[in-house]
């Protein structure tokens, strides 16, 4: 368990409430069976929202069923998932992927993972090549309705700014930390808010410190304005 100082996890609920008011609840994207969202998530890295779905919905609409995915060529998944980027990585790795799956589960149904608890689901999920804990998280949290907490580079950045983590902490590390650190009914809404924070504000390049909500609380935007008076 982490020991996190006394005043942290009041400082999260202080960071979701104001993001709240700011943003608004936010939804996720349509809702995707669990198989759906592990491939469309795989798609998802390295690349940005539009290519993923390009790809996604180019793959779904040549194969009727992951079965027929997981079945193909391998050259004819990888010409699908082309607009997404990397796709001689993310085909055949999608295909292991789907292969594997059904080796240990005789098919391609995730929903068993409703009857593990958060962390052996998590485990199972990525002891795959290609699944790490940020896509395991997503298809637990968005699609199983397991509390999960995925930490993407907005996230992790937006956070070490914050002060929400240590500075010295890896993403795979952030995972476990920040989930801690929210209660599990918001993982949903502060995650996303916290990427729109990260997309439209807190750039990894000239963050937009004047106009953020959060700035009377940052330590990162304190410093700038101490450098720069």
């Amino acid at each position: 368990m982490n020991n996190y100082p006394s005043e942290l996890p009041d400082y999260a609920r202080e960071i979701y409430n104001i993001l709240l008011a700011t943003f608004g609840l936010p939804e996720w994207r349509v809702a995707l069976s669990p198989m759906d969202e592990l491939v469309s998530t795989i798609l998802s890295q390295n690349t940005n929202d539009r290519n993923r779905d390009v790809a996604f919905d180019r793959l779904t609409k040549v194969f009727p069923t992951w079965e027929a995915v997981r079945d193909a060529d391998s050259q004819a998944v990888i010409e699908c998932i082309r607009p997404a980027g990397l796709a001689n990585q993310k085909g055949p790795r999608i295909q292991a992927v789907l292969r594997e799956i059904t080796a240990e589960r005789g098919n391609l149904d995730l929903t068993f993972l409703k009857n593990l608890g958060v962390k052996e689901a998590q485990d199972w999920l990525t002891h795959f090549n290609g699944v790490g804990p940020k896509t395991a998280a997503i298809v637990l949290q968005f699609a199983l309705d397991i509390p999960a907490f995925p930490v993407d580079t907005h996230i992790y950045r937006v956070s070490g700014r914050l002060g929400l983590r240590p500075e010295i902490m890896s993403v795979e590390q952030a995972h476990p930390y920040l989930a801690g650190l929210f209660d599990p009914s918001t993982y949903g809404p502060a995650h996303l808010n916290l990427i729109r924070l990260g997309r439209e504000i807190c750039h990894a390049r000239k963050p937009a410190c004047g106009t953020c909500p959060l700035n009377h609380l940052c330590p990162f935007y304190k410093n700038y304005l101490t450098i720069h008076s």
